[in-house]
């Protein structure tokens, strides 16, 4: 596998007021600062830092793009929706892609470096997710959405590789799941009715299912699972914020004793 991949950041609006930067008083979630660094650097620092050099960063605000061109990321054009933005990003950038979230504000480069070299050689796509009890015990409180298979309950951590060319295949079935992201019944009945009795039956594991999905767009995919339940937190909404604010504070606390 290729050891330098490119990087996709998504930092894209979906349209009118975000109720996060409204929150804190800023135009845009991606320029949240937390601590010194706005979400948006924070999240190019963790990319570079994994060794990934050429980062694009796919947004529809001006100064978003401007706060990327100054991290010496790629200002890139966002289409309508992540996964729409996702496929532009695949003809500039091409494969291997390492896709992941402006506003995935606690991100670190191990866990991306450990993500990667976990994809075995032979995905086409692969995706990170994180089990209800890890992010429960590194992140209690924070609220996630959770789709719940035999080998536990899970939580998606916006960190996708895109390996090969063939994982532009995966986007058709990217803008179904997009639409359905917090509605995950209708996610789970693209299973078809075998695996989807299986899955009501409480008897489906995520690798099957994940593996069955793919197969529908015509790739090998595969599901990695987060070492760190953290991995799963993103900035989705302002009870998000407050919690990596705390998170962060104690954190800093912590390296000064």
């Amino acid at each position: 596998m290729p050891s330098q991949p490119a990087a996709l950041i998504l930092a894209g609006s979906r349209g009118g007021d975000d109720p996060v930067a409204t929150y804190a008083g800023v135009s845009d979630k991606a320029l949240i600062v937390l601590g010194d660094a706005t979400m948006l650097a924070r999240v190019i620092g963790a990319v570079r830092d994994a060794g990934i050099a050429r980062i694009g960063v796919s947004a529809n605000s001006a100064a978003v793009r401007a706060e990327a061109t100054r991290f010496g990321a790629e200002a890139l054009a966002a289409e309508a929706g992540p996964s729409a933005s996702t496929a532009a990003a695949l003809e500039a950038l091409g494969t291997p892609l390492l896709v992941t979230t402006g506003d995935h504000a606690l991100l670190r480069a191990d866990w991306i470096r450990d993500f990667i070299v976990r994809v075995p050689a032979t995905a086409d796509v692969a995706v990170l997710l994180a089990r209800r009890d890890a992010i429960e015990a590194a992140a209690p409180g924070s609220k996630r959405t959770y789709l719940r298979f035999a080998d536990g309950d899970w939580s998606g951590c916006n960190l996708f590789y895109l390996a090969t060319p063939r994982a532009a295949q995966v986007i058709a079935l990217w803008q179904e799941v997009e639409r359905d992201r917090k509605r995950p019944w209708r996610i789970v009945r693209r299973l078809g009715p075998g695996l989807l009795l299986r899955y009501l039956l409480g008897r489906l594991p995520l690798s099957e299912a994940i593996a069955h999905l793919g197969r529908r767009a015509g790739v090998e995919a595969v599901a990695i699972a987060a070492r760190n339940g953290l991995a799963a937190v993103d900035v989705d909404k302002p009870a998000d914020l407050d919690f990596v604010r705390l998170h962060l504070d104690q954190a800093r606390a912590a390296t000064r004793t």
